[in-house]
Protein backbone atom coordinates (compact mmCIF):
# COMPACT_ATOMS: atom_id res chain seq x y z
CA UNK A 1 0.00 0.00 0.00
CA UNK A 2 1.24 3.33 -0.85
CA UNK A 3 1.64 5.94 1.74
CA UNK A 4 -1.39 7.90 2.74
CA UNK A 5 -1.68 11.35 1.17
CA UNK A 6 -0.44 13.86 3.36
CA UNK A 7 -3.08 16.92 3.98
CA UNK A 8 -1.17 17.93 7.33
CA UNK A 9 0.44 20.53 6.78
CA UNK A 10 -0.36 22.89 9.75
CA UNK A 11 1.02 20.06 11.97
CA UNK A 12 4.45 19.99 9.97
CA UNK A 13 5.98 20.48 6.46
CA UNK A 14 8.18 17.86 4.67
CA UNK A 15 11.41 19.26 4.22
CA UNK A 16 12.27 20.27 0.66
CA UNK A 17 15.32 19.30 -1.56
CA UNK A 18 16.79 22.95 -2.07
CA UNK A 19 16.46 22.79 2.05
CA UNK A 20 18.06 19.86 2.65
CA UNK A 21 20.80 20.21 0.25
CA UNK A 22 21.83 24.16 2.36
CA UNK A 23 21.56 21.45 6.03
CA UNK A 24 23.84 18.75 4.55
CA UNK A 25 26.24 21.44 2.99
CA UNK A 26 26.48 23.22 6.49
CA UNK A 27 26.84 19.89 8.26
CA UNK A 28 29.98 19.32 6.29
CA UNK A 29 31.08 22.41 6.40
CA UNK A 30 30.11 24.14 9.44
CA UNK A 31 31.07 21.71 11.81
CA UNK A 32 33.21 24.47 13.39
CA UNK A 33 31.89 26.41 17.03
CA UNK A 34 30.31 29.37 15.36
CA UNK A 35 32.17 31.11 18.21
CA UNK A 36 35.68 30.22 17.32
CA UNK A 37 37.48 33.03 15.67
CA UNK A 38 39.51 30.57 13.31
CA UNK A 39 38.83 29.07 9.85
CA UNK A 40 36.32 26.38 10.52
CA UNK A 41 34.12 28.17 13.30
CA UNK A 42 34.07 31.77 10.79
CA UNK A 43 32.46 29.04 7.96
CA UNK A 44 30.22 28.18 10.81
CA UNK A 45 29.41 31.25 11.56
CA UNK A 46 28.84 32.35 7.63
CA UNK A 47 26.16 30.05 7.51
CA UNK A 48 24.51 31.64 10.69
CA UNK A 49 24.77 35.06 9.88
CA UNK A 50 23.11 34.06 6.23
CA UNK A 51 20.53 32.56 7.58
CA UNK A 52 19.94 35.20 10.13
CA UNK A 53 19.83 38.06 7.11
CA UNK A 54 17.50 35.62 5.20
CA UNK A 55 14.83 35.31 8.21
CA UNK A 56 15.11 38.87 8.40
CA UNK A 57 14.25 39.80 5.19
CA UNK A 58 11.20 37.45 5.02
CA UNK A 59 9.64 39.41 7.52
CA UNK A 60 10.93 43.00 7.74
CA UNK A 61 13.15 43.05 9.97
CA UNK A 62 16.94 43.95 10.34
CA UNK A 63 19.22 40.93 11.37
CA UNK A 64 20.31 42.02 14.68
CA UNK A 65 16.67 41.45 15.72
CA UNK A 66 16.58 37.64 14.89
CA UNK A 67 17.34 35.54 17.53
CA UNK A 68 17.98 31.63 16.64
CA UNK A 69 15.89 29.22 19.05
CA UNK A 70 14.83 25.60 19.60
CA UNK A 71 11.64 26.39 17.85
CA UNK A 72 8.14 27.96 17.98
CA UNK A 73 7.52 27.21 21.82
CA UNK A 74 10.98 27.96 23.05
CA UNK A 75 10.42 31.46 20.96
CA UNK A 76 7.22 31.77 22.67
CA UNK A 77 8.13 31.32 25.77
CA UNK A 78 11.15 33.29 25.76
CA UNK A 79 9.32 36.41 24.34
CA UNK A 80 6.63 35.91 27.53
CA UNK A 81 8.42 34.52 30.15
CA UNK A 82 11.30 36.79 29.08
CA UNK A 83 9.42 39.56 29.10
CA UNK A 84 8.38 38.58 33.05
CA UNK A 85 11.95 37.74 34.00
CA UNK A 86 12.87 41.41 32.38
CA UNK A 87 10.23 42.98 35.21
CA UNK A 88 10.98 40.80 38.30
CA UNK A 89 10.02 42.80 41.40
CA UNK A 90 7.05 44.21 39.40
CA UNK A 91 3.26 43.16 38.80
CA UNK A 92 3.50 42.13 35.31
CA UNK A 93 0.20 41.84 33.31
CA UNK A 94 0.12 40.04 30.15
CA UNK A 95 -3.17 39.65 28.08
CA UNK A 96 -3.71 36.86 25.37
CA UNK A 97 -6.61 35.84 22.91
CA UNK A 98 -8.46 32.47 24.45
CA UNK A 99 -7.92 30.85 20.79
CA UNK A 100 -3.47 31.02 21.10
CA UNK A 101 -1.21 27.83 21.02
CA UNK A 102 -0.65 26.01 24.07
CA UNK A 103 2.85 27.29 23.68
CA UNK A 104 1.02 31.20 24.75
CA UNK A 105 -1.73 30.07 27.20
CA UNK A 106 0.69 27.80 29.35
CA UNK A 107 3.36 30.30 30.09
CA UNK A 108 0.31 32.78 30.64
CA UNK A 109 -1.15 30.68 33.27
CA UNK A 110 2.24 29.65 34.43
CA UNK A 111 2.76 33.60 35.32
CA UNK A 112 -1.07 34.07 37.03
CA UNK A 113 0.56 33.97 40.72
CA UNK A 114 2.93 37.44 39.98
CA UNK A 115 0.68 38.29 36.99
CA UNK A 116 -2.84 38.81 38.41
CA UNK A 117 -3.92 41.27 35.72
CA UNK A 118 -3.59 38.84 33.46
CA UNK A 119 -6.57 36.87 31.03
CA UNK A 120 -7.00 35.61 28.28
CA UNK A 121 -9.50 37.50 25.69
CA UNK A 122 -12.64 35.81 24.30
CA UNK A 123 -12.92 35.76 20.41
CA UNK A 124 -16.04 36.23 18.24
CA UNK A 125 -18.07 32.96 16.22
CA UNK A 126 -15.53 33.41 13.48
CA UNK A 127 -12.61 32.48 15.58
CA UNK A 128 -10.92 36.32 15.26
CA UNK A 129 -10.48 38.09 18.25
CA UNK A 130 -12.10 42.01 18.25
CA UNK A 131 -9.91 44.76 19.42
CA UNK A 132 -12.14 46.87 21.06
CA UNK A 133 -12.21 43.77 23.38
CA UNK A 134 -8.31 44.13 24.35
CA UNK A 135 -8.82 47.89 24.31
CA UNK A 136 -11.71 46.86 26.99
CA UNK A 137 -8.86 44.68 28.51
CA UNK A 138 -5.83 46.84 28.73
CA UNK A 139 -8.71 49.59 30.10
CA UNK A 140 -10.21 47.66 33.21
CA UNK A 141 -8.38 47.66 36.69
CA UNK A 142 -6.16 50.24 37.82
CA UNK A 143 -2.98 47.83 36.14
CA UNK A 144 0.02 50.58 36.24
CA UNK A 145 2.83 48.42 35.44
CA UNK A 146 4.42 46.54 32.67
CA UNK A 147 2.20 44.96 30.01
CA UNK A 148 2.45 41.90 27.38
CA UNK A 149 0.00 41.78 24.85
CA UNK A 150 0.04 38.28 22.91
CA UNK A 151 -1.81 37.55 19.52
CA UNK A 152 -1.13 34.62 17.43
CA UNK A 153 -1.05 35.81 13.45
CA UNK A 154 -2.66 32.60 12.07
CA UNK A 155 -4.49 30.18 14.39
CA UNK A 156 -3.68 26.72 13.76
CA UNK A 157 -6.75 24.79 14.05
CA UNK A 158 -8.84 27.08 11.91
CA UNK A 159 -6.54 29.16 9.98
CA UNK A 160 -7.99 32.50 11.15
CA UNK A 161 -6.01 35.58 10.43
CA UNK A 162 -6.16 37.89 13.47
CA UNK A 163 -6.03 41.86 13.40
CA UNK A 164 -2.66 42.04 15.11
CA UNK A 165 -1.92 45.34 13.69
CA UNK A 166 -5.05 46.92 15.21
CA UNK A 167 -4.80 45.32 18.50
CA UNK A 168 -0.75 45.99 18.39
CA UNK A 169 -2.08 50.07 17.62
CA UNK A 170 -4.23 50.03 20.55
CA UNK A 171 -1.39 48.35 22.86
CA UNK A 172 1.26 50.17 22.15
CA UNK A 173 -0.31 53.57 22.72
CA UNK A 174 -1.26 52.12 26.53
CA UNK A 175 2.79 51.50 26.62
CA UNK A 176 2.43 47.50 26.17
CA UNK A 177 4.75 45.73 24.54
CA UNK A 178 3.52 43.77 21.70
CA UNK A 179 4.21 39.55 20.91
CA UNK A 180 2.39 37.53 17.85
CA UNK A 181 2.66 33.77 17.46
CA UNK A 182 3.25 34.10 13.60
CA UNK A 183 4.17 30.25 13.82
CA UNK A 184 1.64 29.48 11.22
CA UNK A 185 1.70 32.34 9.24
CA UNK A 186 5.41 32.95 8.24
CA UNK A 187 5.75 31.77 4.86
CA UNK A 188 2.75 31.32 3.62
CA UNK A 189 1.08 35.03 3.61
CA UNK A 190 3.10 38.21 4.02
CA UNK A 191 4.39 39.28 7.22
CA UNK A 192 5.99 42.75 7.66
CA UNK A 193 6.82 42.85 11.77
CA UNK A 194 6.86 46.89 11.06
CA UNK A 195 3.99 47.29 9.34
CA UNK A 196 2.46 44.63 12.07
CA UNK A 197 3.32 46.81 15.01
CA UNK A 198 4.84 43.81 17.20
CA UNK A 199 7.90 44.03 19.34
CA UNK A 200 8.25 40.07 19.53
CA UNK A 201 7.36 37.26 17.04
CA UNK A 202 7.91 33.84 16.69
CA UNK A 203 8.45 30.86 13.95
CA UNK A 204 9.01 27.60 13.45
CA UNK A 205 11.08 25.84 10.87
CA UNK A 206 8.99 22.81 10.62
CA UNK A 207 6.21 25.07 9.50
CA UNK A 208 7.82 26.20 6.50
CA UNK A 209 9.60 23.38 4.97
CA UNK A 210 13.02 23.55 7.56
CA UNK A 211 13.70 20.81 9.89
CA UNK A 212 12.14 20.13 13.51
CA UNK A 213 14.04 21.58 16.80
CA UNK A 214 14.80 25.15 15.12
CA UNK A 215 12.94 28.64 15.12
CA UNK A 216 13.39 32.25 16.04
CA UNK A 217 11.94 35.01 17.88
CA UNK A 218 12.12 38.67 16.26
CA UNK A 219 13.01 40.93 19.27
CA UNK A 220 12.32 44.37 17.91
CA UNK A 221 15.79 46.74 18.97
CA UNK A 222 14.88 47.87 22.66
CA UNK A 223 12.50 45.09 23.98
CA UNK A 224 12.79 44.46 27.37
CA UNK A 225 13.80 40.71 27.40
CA UNK A 226 16.07 38.18 30.27
CA UNK A 227 17.10 34.61 29.10
CA UNK A 228 15.51 31.87 30.80
CA UNK A 229 19.00 29.87 30.56
CA UNK A 230 21.78 30.87 31.81
CA UNK A 231 25.08 29.84 29.96
CA UNK A 232 27.56 31.72 27.69
CA UNK A 233 26.90 34.65 25.59
CA UNK A 234 25.25 33.22 22.05
CA UNK A 235 22.42 35.29 20.36
CA UNK A 236 22.73 38.10 22.41
CA UNK A 237 23.02 36.57 25.34
CA UNK A 238 19.58 35.74 25.41
CA UNK A 239 19.64 31.83 23.96
CA UNK A 240 23.12 30.53 25.53
CA UNK A 241 24.20 27.25 23.54
CA UNK A 242 26.21 26.80 20.56
CA UNK A 243 24.01 27.17 17.76
CA UNK A 244 22.29 24.25 15.52
CA UNK A 245 23.88 25.44 12.49
CA UNK A 246 22.50 22.93 10.13
CA UNK A 247 19.29 23.83 11.55
CA UNK A 248 19.59 27.19 11.32
CA UNK A 249 20.68 27.02 7.62
CA UNK A 250 17.58 25.19 6.81
CA UNK A 251 15.17 27.45 8.05
CA UNK A 252 17.29 30.66 6.62
CA UNK A 253 16.88 28.62 3.16
CA UNK A 254 12.97 27.97 3.84
CA UNK A 255 12.70 31.80 4.30
CA UNK A 256 14.47 32.72 0.92
CA UNK A 257 12.28 30.28 -1.10
CA UNK A 258 8.97 31.33 1.00
CA UNK A 259 10.17 34.82 0.05
CA UNK A 260 10.51 34.20 -3.94
CA UNK A 261 7.16 32.78 -4.62
CA UNK A 262 4.88 33.82 -1.66
CA UNK A 263 2.01 35.10 -3.09
CA UNK A 264 1.97 33.07 -6.20
CA UNK A 265 1.84 29.89 -3.75
CA UNK A 266 -0.56 31.90 -0.97
CA UNK A 267 -2.87 32.09 -4.71
CA UNK A 268 -2.53 28.54 -5.89
CA UNK A 269 -3.33 27.24 -2.20
CA UNK A 270 -5.95 29.42 -1.48
CA UNK A 271 -7.54 28.17 -4.90
CA UNK A 272 -7.30 24.45 -4.27
CA UNK A 273 -8.48 24.92 -0.62
CA UNK A 274 -11.81 26.95 -2.43
CA UNK A 275 -12.15 23.94 -4.44
CA UNK A 276 -12.06 21.54 -2.08
CA UNK A 277 -14.66 23.59 0.57
CA UNK A 278 -17.28 23.95 -2.41
CA UNK A 279 -16.87 20.38 -3.17
CA UNK A 280 -17.40 19.11 0.04
CA UNK A 281 -20.29 21.64 0.97
CA UNK A 282 -22.20 20.00 -1.66
CA UNK A 283 -22.65 17.06 0.65
CA UNK A 284 -23.60 19.50 3.81
CA UNK A 285 -20.00 20.17 4.94
CA UNK A 286 -19.93 23.69 7.26
CA UNK A 287 -16.54 25.30 7.78
CA UNK A 288 -15.45 27.06 10.58
CA UNK A 289 -14.40 30.64 10.51
CA UNK A 290 -15.49 31.21 7.16
CA UNK A 291 -16.80 34.84 7.30
CA UNK A 292 -13.23 35.62 8.57
CA UNK A 293 -9.90 36.15 6.39
CA UNK A 294 -7.68 33.07 6.98
CA UNK A 295 -5.10 31.29 5.70
CA UNK A 296 -5.38 30.05 2.17
CA UNK A 297 -3.91 26.47 2.88
CA UNK A 298 -6.64 25.76 5.77
CA UNK A 299 -9.98 24.37 5.81
CA UNK A 300 -11.92 22.89 9.11
CA UNK A 301 -15.46 21.91 9.08
CA UNK A 302 -17.30 19.05 9.81
CA UNK A 303 -20.41 17.32 8.38
CA UNK A 304 -23.69 17.12 10.42
CA UNK A 305 -23.88 14.14 12.39
CA UNK A 306 -20.44 12.62 11.64
CA UNK A 307 -17.64 12.61 14.07
CA UNK A 308 -14.31 13.51 13.23
CA UNK A 309 -13.04 10.57 14.32
CA UNK A 310 -14.93 8.12 12.48
CA UNK A 311 -13.75 9.97 9.28
CA UNK A 312 -10.23 9.50 10.42
CA UNK A 313 -10.39 5.94 11.12
CA UNK A 314 -12.35 5.44 7.59
CA UNK A 315 -9.39 7.19 5.99
CA UNK A 316 -6.19 5.19 6.36
CA UNK A 317 -5.45 6.93 2.66
CA UNK A 318 -5.58 10.68 4.37
CA UNK A 319 -3.23 12.07 6.76
CA UNK A 320 -5.44 15.05 8.43
CA UNK A 321 -6.41 15.62 11.91
CA UNK A 322 -9.42 15.61 13.97
CA UNK A 323 -10.91 18.91 16.27
CA UNK A 324 -11.57 16.46 19.47
CA UNK A 325 -8.76 14.25 21.35
CA UNK A 326 -9.61 10.97 22.63
CA UNK A 327 -8.98 10.03 26.38
CA UNK A 328 -10.16 7.38 27.84
CA UNK A 329 -12.20 6.42 25.51
CA UNK A 330 -14.05 9.52 25.52
CA UNK A 331 -14.39 12.64 23.13
CA UNK A 332 -13.06 16.09 24.40
CA UNK A 333 -13.98 18.62 21.85
CA UNK A 334 -11.21 21.09 20.49
CA UNK A 335 -11.32 24.02 23.00
CA UNK A 336 -10.27 26.84 20.19
CA UNK A 337 -13.75 25.68 18.60
CA UNK A 338 -15.72 25.91 21.51
CA UNK A 339 -14.40 29.16 22.27
CA UNK A 340 -15.45 29.85 19.25
CA UNK A 341 -19.50 29.22 20.52
CA UNK A 342 -19.29 25.55 18.30
CA UNK A 343 -21.14 23.26 19.68
CA UNK A 344 -19.84 19.74 21.61
CA UNK A 345 -21.54 17.65 18.33
CA UNK A 346 -20.46 19.91 15.99
CA UNK A 347 -16.86 20.20 17.27
CA UNK A 348 -16.20 16.40 17.83
CA UNK A 349 -17.09 16.48 14.10
CA UNK A 350 -14.51 18.50 12.61
CA UNK A 351 -11.75 18.02 11.21
CA UNK A 352 -8.79 19.67 9.58
CA UNK A 353 -7.07 19.56 5.49
CA UNK A 354 -4.07 21.80 5.47
CA UNK A 355 -2.72 22.20 2.39
CA UNK A 356 0.80 22.26 1.39
CA UNK A 357 3.36 23.18 -1.59
CA UNK A 358 3.40 19.50 -3.00
CA UNK A 359 -0.14 19.62 -2.89
CA UNK A 360 -1.68 19.06 -6.56
CA UNK A 361 -5.05 19.25 -7.85
CA UNK A 362 -5.21 15.62 -8.53
CA UNK A 363 -4.55 14.99 -4.50
CA UNK A 364 -7.27 17.63 -3.63
CA UNK A 365 -9.77 15.85 -5.69
CA UNK A 366 -8.54 12.28 -4.47
CA UNK A 367 -9.69 13.86 -0.75
CA UNK A 368 -12.81 15.35 -1.71
CA UNK A 369 -13.97 12.01 -3.21
CA UNK A 370 -12.74 10.21 -0.50
CA UNK A 371 -13.96 12.34 2.32
CA UNK A 372 -17.66 12.69 0.69
CA UNK A 373 -17.50 8.34 0.35
CA UNK A 374 -16.46 8.16 3.95
CA UNK A 375 -19.01 10.70 5.69
CA UNK A 376 -21.97 9.47 3.46
CA UNK A 377 -21.13 5.73 4.81
CA UNK A 378 -22.89 3.93 7.70
CA UNK A 379 -20.95 4.37 10.94
CA UNK A 380 -19.57 1.37 12.50
CA UNK A 381 -19.86 1.96 16.57
CA UNK A 382 -18.43 -1.45 16.67
CA UNK A 383 -14.71 -0.09 15.85
CA UNK A 384 -13.26 2.05 18.24
CA UNK A 385 -12.07 5.49 16.83
CA UNK A 386 -7.98 5.83 16.36
CA UNK A 387 -6.27 7.32 19.73
CA UNK A 388 -6.34 11.21 18.45
CA UNK A 389 -5.11 14.28 19.80
CA UNK A 390 -6.29 17.68 19.10
CA UNK A 391 -3.93 19.89 16.68
CA UNK A 392 -1.45 21.53 18.89
CA UNK A 393 0.33 22.72 15.61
Amino acid sequence: MSDPLYLDHNASTPTVPRVREVAARALLEGFGNPSAGHVYGRRARAFVDTARAQVARLIGCDADEILFTGGGTEASNLAIRGFAAAHAGSQVMVLASRVEHPAVTEPVRALTDRAPGSALVDVDETGAVLPEVFRRALADGAHQGPTLVSVMLAQNETGVLQPVSDIARLARARGAVVHTDAVQAVGKVPVDVRALGVDLLSIAGHKLYAPKGVGALYVRRGTPLSPLLVGAEHERGLRPGTENVSGIAALGEACAMAHEDLEREAERQRGLRDWLEAELAASGFVVHGARAARLPKTCNGHFRGVRGAALLEALPELAFTTGSACHSGEETPSAILTAMGIGREEALGAIRVSIGRGTTEADVERAAHLLLRAAAAPPHPSRPPRASAPPTG
